[in-house]
């Protein structure tokens, strides 16, 4: 599949946070909905002009997913649950990677498929945070490569 990868402008502001609920459903089994509706209220808060923000697009210019670095960083890299499977992800990472120098990502340690992938393409865990950043029971894995 060929996709392109654009910066973020506002014009995708509401189709990130649909895609954010779509794939944190389709991802995250374990947080609780009550918990899922806390993380959507903060991602709606999001200044998505604050850090280096990007989107894949299809050749129809159908969003698949989108990605953010800050400070060498990966932050966010969520993609529609269709699209998942498809290398996009990879390519995605890529992109991070060479064109951004991350060499850090944080990820849920329930989120195995994310801790497996991270792990295939070089990262290791250094260190694991027993609650997220909202004080939340759901540990965090710290990978860098």
């Amino acid at each position: 599949m060929t996709v392109k990868i654009e910066k973020y402008n506002v014009n995708f502001r509401s189709q990130i946070i649909d895609i954010w609920e779509e794939s944190v459903r389709a991802t995250h089994h374990f947080l609780h909905s009550t918990d899922f509706d806390f993380y959507k209220s903060m991602v709606k808060e999001i200044d998505f002009t604050a850090f280096d923000v990007f989107c894949i697009l299809t050749e129809s210019s159908e969003m698949a997913g989108f990605f953010g670095v800050a400070d060498k960083k990966l932050e966010m890299l969520f993609l529609k649950p269709s699209f998942i499977g498809q290398g996009i992800g990879k390519l995605s990472l890529g992109f991070a990677l060479n064109e951004l120098k991350i060499t850090e990502v944080d990820v849920n340690e329930d989120n195995i498929n994310a801790v497996i992938f991270y792990q295939k393409n070089g990262f290791k865990i250094y260190d694991r945070m027993p609650l997220d950043s909202t004080n939340k029971p759901y540990p965090i894995l710290k990978m860098k490569l």
